[in-house]
C-alpha cells in the first residue's frame, strides 16, 4: 500500500442510497473547490458496500446531479468493486492483533449500553468478548462474530485545517465494528483502505465524522501507511439553528434544479455560507476555486436558508452574460439584455417572450392617453432611443406626466404592473403588435 501523499487528492464517497442533499452536495463541493485550486485531483467513489439499501437509479442520480453542479470528477470507482483489497486490509489486521472477534448479540449490547447510562457512565463497549472463557462459551453456542477494532485506548491527536488542533481520547470509544456477522463490510475499514489505496492526502468531511477520524486514525497507523491531513467543516442547519435532517429530502439536488435553481447559485451560495466571504454571485466554478480558503470558514454551523437561496438565484441570472443562456434564450441577445434585470428563475424567460410575441390582453388605464399615443408612435426602424421621444411626444400633446404618463402605457403594451425597461421592450414589441395593445386588442 501507498506509504507517500504527493499530489492534492481528495475524494466524495456518497452512498447511493437516496438523492443528494445540500449536505451532500457542499462536502463535494469544498472538495472539489479546495483540489481545482491546487491543481490537483477530485475522485468520485460510490459507497455501495450496503447491498440492501443501495441502487443503481440513486447512483446514476449521483453521477447527474454532479454534473449538473459542474463538479467534474477525474476518477470514480465502486467499493461493491473492491472488496478483494478491504479483505486484504482486514487479514493484514488480523495478524498484527488489532482485530478480535465479538459474540454479542444486538440485545446483550443494547443491554449493556443501558447499564452504562443508568451509571451514568459513556456507553463504551466493555471488550467481554476478549475473555478467553466468554470467547470459548459463545463459539460453543455456535454464534458468529462480528468484528472490531481495537483501538489503542490513549489520546489521538491532529491538526485539524477548519477545527486547528483537535485531541480525541480512544478510551472514551467503543472499539469499531468493521465486519458484520454476515460478512458485510461496514463504512470505516472500506473507507481507510480506500483512502490509502487511492492516494487520498487530504479528507475533507463534515465535523460529525471528528470521533470517527480519531479511530480511523488508528487504523491508517495500524496498516502502515501515512496519514492524510483532515478538515472538518461545521454542518448546515436552518435558518434559526435548528437540524435540517428532516428537511434534506427537500433541499435534494433534483428538488432544486426541478425548481429552477441555477447550478452556479447553488455553488456560490453553498461555497459561501459559513465562511467569512460574502455570499455573492459568480459566473464560474474557477473563480469560487481561487477563492477557497479553509481559514475562511467559521467555526459556527453554516445557516441554509432557501429564501436568501432564491434571492443569490436572481442575482445570479442578472449578472449572466447572453452567451452563458444563449441556448435558453432563442429570441436574442437584445431580449436577454431586456429581461434579465427582472427574472427570479430562467422558467420566467417563457412569461417574458409573450410580453414580445404575445398573446398580450391589455388594460386600458387611460383610453384617450392610449389613443393619443397610439397616433404617436414613430414609424420603424426603433431602438432604445425610441421610447424617450414617443414618450415625450406623448406627454407634450396630452399633458400626462409621471407615473400618469407611463403606467398607463405600461398596462396597454404589458398588461402588468411592472416588467422589464420599457426603453428596451419598446423596439422588441414592434409597432404593429403596439397599435394594437394600445387599442385594447389582445396582440
Amino acid at each position: 500500500m501507498p506509504t507517500t501523499l504527493n499530489q492534492v487528492t481528495v475524494r466524495f464517497a456518497p452512498s447511493p442510497t437516496g438523492l443528494l442533499h445540500v449536505g451532500n452536495a457542499r462536502t463535494a463541493l469544498l472538495n472539489w473547490l479546495f483540489a481545482k485550486k491546487l491543481g490537483g485531483r477530485f475522485l468520485l467513489r460510490i459507497d455501495d458496500t450496503d447491498a440492501a439499501r443501495s441502487t443503481k437509479a440513486f447512483e446514476e442520480a449521483i453521477y447527474r446531479d454532479l454534473a449538473w453542479l459542474g463538479l467534474t470528477h477525474d476518477g470514480t470507482d465502486r467499493q461493491i468493486n473492491r472488496l478483494t483489497k478491504y479483505s486484504t486490509a482486514f487479514y493484514q489486521l488480523q495478524a498484527s492483533g488489532r482485530i478480535y472477534p465479538c459474540f454479542e448479540t444486538e440485545g446483550e449490547l443494547e443491554r449493556q449500553r443501558s447499564l452504562l447510562a443508568a451509571r451514568k457512565l459513556p456507553p463504551v463497549y466493555n471488550r467481554a468478548s476478549l475473555e478467553p472463557a466468554n470467547k470459548a462459551k459463545w463459539e460453543a453456542e455456535g454464534r458468529k462474530p462480528h468484528w472490531r477494532f481495537k483501538l489503542s485506548r490513549s489520546k489521538v491527536s491532529w491538526t485539524d485545517l477548519v477545527r486547528g488542533a483537535v485531541e480525541i481520547d480512544t478510551a472514551t470509544m467503543s472499539d469499531p465494528v468493521l465486519v458484520r456477522e454476515d460478512g458485510a463490510f461496514l463504512y470505516t475499514l472500506p473507507s481507510v483502505a480506500d483512502d490509502i489505496d487511492m492516494g487520498i492526502s487530504h479528507v475533507v468531511r463534515g465535523e460529525d465524522h471528528v470521533t470517527n477520524t480519531a479511530a480511523q486514525i488508528e487504523i491508517f497507523q495500524a496498516l502502515g501507511a501515512a496519514l492524510p491531513k483532515f478538515a472538518h467543516f461545521p454542518l448546515l442547519v436552518g435558518a434559526g439553528g435548528e437540524a435540517l435532517s428532516k428537511r434534506l429530502g427537500s433541499l435534494s439536488l433534483e428538488q432544486l434544479r426541478g425548481d429552477g435553481i441555477e447550478p452556479l447559485a447553488v455553488a456560490a451560495y453553498l461555497a459561501k455560507i459559513g465562511t467569512s466571504d460574502p455570499v455573492e454571485p459568480r459566473q464560474t466554478l474557477g473563480e469560487l476555486a481561487q477563492e477557497f480558503d479553509f481559514a475562511k470558514i467559521g467555526r459556527a454551523p453554516a445557516h441554509f436558508v432557501p429564501e436568501e437561496l432564491e434571492a443569490l438565484n436572481a442575482k445570479t441570472l442578472h449578472a449572466m452574460p447572453y452567451s452563458a443562456v444563449a441556448a435558453s434564450v432563442p429570441q436574442g441577445e437584445a431580449f436577454w439584455d431586456a429581461i434579465k434585470p427582472n427574472l427570479n428563475k430562467r422558467g420566467d424567460i417563457a412569461q417574458m417572450a409573450r410580453l414580445v410575441s404575445g398573446p398580450v390582453t391589455p388594460v386600458i388605464e387611460d383610453a384617450a392617453l392610449a389613443a393619443a399615443a397610439a397616433t404617436l408612435l414613430p414609424p420603424e426602424p426603433w431602438d432604445q432611443e425610441t421610447w424617450g421621444a414617443w414618450t415625450k411626444a406623448v406627454s407634450a400633446q396630452t399633458g400626462a406626466k409621471g407615473r400618469g404618463l407611463f403606467h398607463p402605457l405600461r398596462l396597454a403594451l404589458t398588461g402588468l404592473e411592472h416588467g422589464p425597461e420599457l426603453k428596451k421592450l419598446l423596439p422588441l414589441i414592434g409597432r404593429d403588435r403596439s397599435v394594437a395593445r394600445l387599442k385594447g386588442e389582445t396582440a
